[in-house]
């Protein structure tokens, strides 16, 4: 269990800008490894209101709950590990096992009994380091969409909108307002059932 806090900035990208970037870094298609994330909210959306997001995420048949929450400086995420059989439960029932994540979302005065499961999103990620930064690049599936983009990760905003700049720039990337892709899973979902 850990409390951290994510510094990024992340662009969408085009299926041809992605590729350009690939090869810039000599990434193949072998080095995308595959990832879910299965996300959670109170039916009356009470995390997205306080601009947080829950969510478990399924890599490598290891199960990780983690609590995005806003931050004076990027986000803060706290971050628990559970069983397989944990996870199947909460998606089954909507109910958070004991520790650090349900506490702070105790925290954040969200009825803890009231959460349900929302759908999946299926990410595959390649990832790079650049200058003590982490270049991600990611190809995400969910509902009936698919998208592509860029983040750069590391412990000073400073640093990360450096490396970020300069890869936009390099590669003529226009720089395109992002979510996260849990609000981008949740807009999608809510446009395709007509709210």
């Amino acid at each position: 269990m850990a409390r951290e806090i994510e510094i990024e900035a992340k662009n969408l990208l085009t299926k041809e800008e992605l590729q350009q970037l690939q090869d810039t870094f000599s990434i193949n298609d072998s080095q995308f490894i595959s990832q879910t994330n299965h996300y959670f909210d109170t039916l009356g959306f009470n995390l997205k209101e306080r601009k947080a997001a829950l969510r478990i995420r399924e890599k490598n048949s290891e199960f990780m709950i983690t609590l995005k929450q806003p931050n004076r400086v990027g986000l803060m995420e706290t971050n628990q590990s559970v069983s397989k059989e944990e996870a199947e439960q909460m998606i089954r029932t909507g109910q958070l096992p004991d520790g650090e994540v349900k506490e702070d979302i105790e925290t954040l005065k969200v009825p803890i009994g009231q959460f349900a499961y929302l759908g999946s999103l299926t990410t595959s990620r390649a990832e790079i380091t650049v200058n003590e930064q982490i270049v991600v690049l990611d190809i995400s599936q969910y509902l009936d969409t698919s998208d592509y983009e860029l983040e750069v990760e590391g412990t000073s905003v400073e640093a990360v909108n450096s490396l970020f700049n300069s890869l936009l720039q390099q590669h003529n990337i226009p720089k395109r307002p992002t979510k996260n892709k849990i609000i981008r899973f949740f807009e999608r979902k809510q446009k395709l059932q007509g709210s």
